[in-house]
C-alpha cells in the first residue's frame, strides 16, 4: 500500500486569540461596531468612524505575529487530557509533523506530557502545515474591521468568495491545500504503511480532509461553516490495502473531543 496505515490530525488547543474573540465579542464598544458594520451599505462613515475607534485603542489585537500566538491554560489542559486518551485510539506513531507556530509546538509538548512515549517517535517541523496566512488582515485582527478600513478588499471578498479570496500579502484557500497536498505527497513517499501524526491548525485539517476526499469548493465552504474543527479536535484516516490498485486512506474519526467539555 502505498499510503501510511493511519493519518492523525489533530489541531492546536485554545490559544490566546480563541481568548481574545470571546472577550471581543462581548465588549459594548465591539457590539456597536457590529451593529453600525451591518447598516455600513446605508451608513459607511458610522462603521468606519467606530472601526478607526477600535483600532486606535488596540485593546483586540495581540501584538504577537500569528506564529507567535500562544496557548492558555485551558489550552494546556486540552492538550494533556488529549494526550492521555489518544493512546487508546491510535497506535503509538512513527513519526510527528508539527507546525512550525508557537501553539502547535506548546500543544504537541503537552500532548507528551498526557502520553510521555510520543517522546521517543521522531517528529518533524514542517512549515506546510501551518495555518493559512491572512496577511495584511493580520494587523486588523477582524474581519469586519479589515473590509470596513479596506473598502476595496471588501468588494473582492465579495466577488471571489470566501474560497477564492486570497488576502493580501496571504493565502486563498487553494493556496492551502496546494502545500497541504505537497506535504501529503512527501508522507505518501516516506511513511507507508507507517502511523503518521500531525499536530496543525483548522484550516490545514480541512485542506487534509478536502485533498483526500477530493471535496469542491461547495464542500469545502460546508465544512467550514457547519463542522469547523474544535480546539484538539482529533480527526483519524485509516489505510485499507485491499481496496484500489495501491490501497486507499478512508476516514474512520472526524474532530473527536478527548477532554471534558468544560474544558
Amino acid at each position: 500500500m502505498k499510503w501510511p496505515n493511519t493519518v492523525t490530525a489533530i489541531r492546536h488547543g485554545e490559544s490566546d486569540y480563541n481568548v481574545l474573540k470571546a472577550a471581543k465579542n462581548a465588549d459594548p464598544k465591539y457590539r456597536d461596531f457590529k451593529r453600525a458594520f451591518n447598516r455600513r451599505k446605508k451608513d459607511p462613515e458610522t462603521a468606519k468612524a467606530l472601526a478607526e475607534e477600535l483600532m486606535r485603542l488596540g485593546s483586540f489585537v495581540l501584538g504577537v505575529g500569528d506564529h507567535g500566538t500562544a496557548l492558555t491554560d485551558k489550552g494546556v489542559k486540552q492538550a494533556q487530557e488529549t494526550g492521555k486518551n489518544l493512546s487508546k485510539i491510535i497506535e503509538l506513531p512513527d513519526v510527528v509533523f508539527v507546525s512550525p507556530y508557537d501553539r502547535t509546538h506548546q500543544t504537541l509538548d503537552n500532548i507528551t506530557h498526557g502520553w510521555p512515549e510520543l517522546k521517543e517517535v521522531k517528529t518533524i517541523e514542517d512549515e506546510r502545515l501551518r495555518e493559512q496566512e491572512h496577511g495584511k488582515a493580520l494587523l486588523y485582527n477582524d474581519w469586519r474591521i479589515f473590509h470596513v478600513l479596506n473598502p476595496d478588499e471588501e468588494a473582492l471578498y465579495d466577488l471571489e468568495g470566501s474560497y477564492y479570496y486570497r488576502y493580501p500579502n496571504g493565502e486563498s484557500v487553494p493556496d492551502v491545500r496546494e502545500r497541504t497536498r505537497s506535504l501529503f505527497t512527501s508522507i505518501a513517499r516516506d511513511y507507508s504503511e507507517k502511523n503518521v501524526l500531525l499536530v496543525t491548525h483548522h484550516l490545514s485539517i480541512l485542506a487534509l480532509r478536502a485533498n483526500l476526499e477530493r471535496l469542491d469548493a461547495g464542500q469545502f465552504h460546508d465544512l467550514d461553516e457547519n463542522h469547523k474543527p474544535i480546539n484538539c479536535g482529533v480527526t483519524v484516516y485509516k489505510g485499507y490495502p485491499d481496496l484500489g490498485q495501491n490501497g486507499k486512506l478512508l476516514l474512520d474519526m472526524y474532530n473527536q473531543r478527548l477532554y471534558p467539555e468544560d474544558l
